[in-house]
C-alpha cells in the first residue's frame, strides 16, 4: 500500500483557524471534505519547506511556522499517511483558491461543525480543547 510523508497547516488569524475544502477527486471518501491545507513532502524537502511550498501553490498564502502540533499516522482505503501539523501565521490574507472548492475561517468551537477527512480528525479534537 502506498505511503506519504505529508504537512498540514493550521493556520490561525484573530482565534479563527483556516479550513479549506477538497474538490471532487478520485477517491469519493476524502473528496469534498474539508482539512488543513498542506500537502506532499517531496523527496530532500524539509517539511517546513513543503508547507510553505504548498500553501504558496495551493492559496497564494504566505506563512510563518510557529511549532509542530501533533503527528497524525491514518490508513484509508487505498494508501496512508503520516501527517505532521504546525500552528502557523498568515502574512498575507488574499486567498486564491488553486486547488479547493471554499475555504472558512472558524474559532475552534465550530471546526467540529465540518464535515473533515478522517486524518485530520485528531487535529480537530486536540484544537478544540486547547484552542
Amino acid at each position: 500500500m502506498k505511503h506519504y510523508d505529508v504537512v498540514a497547516a493550521i493556520v490561525i488569524k484573530n482565534n479563527k483557524i483556516l479550513c479549506v475544502q477538497r474538490d471532487y477527486g478520485k477517491f469519493d471518501y476524502i473528496s469534498l471534505k474539508y482539512e488543513f491545507p498542506g500537502g506532499k513532502i517531496k523527496y530532500g524537502e524539509s517539511k517546513k519547506d513543503a508547507l510553505k511550498r504548498e500553501l504558496l501553490e495551493e492559496l497564494d498564502l504566505d506563512i510563518s511556522i510557529e511549532k509542530e502540533f501533533l503527528v497524525v499516522n491514518h490508513q484509508y482505503p487505498d494508501f496512508n499517511v503520516t501527517m505532521y501539523s504546525f500552528i502557523c501565521r498568515p502574512l498575507n490574507l488574499d486567498l486564491n483558491l488553486k486547488e479547493h472548492i471554499d475555504f472558512k475561517w472558524l474559532n475552534s468551537e465550530n471546526l467540529q461543525k465540518l464535515d473533515w477527512v478522517e486524518a485530520d480528525i485528531p487535529i480537530v479534537s486536540r484544537l478544540v480543547k486547547e484552542y
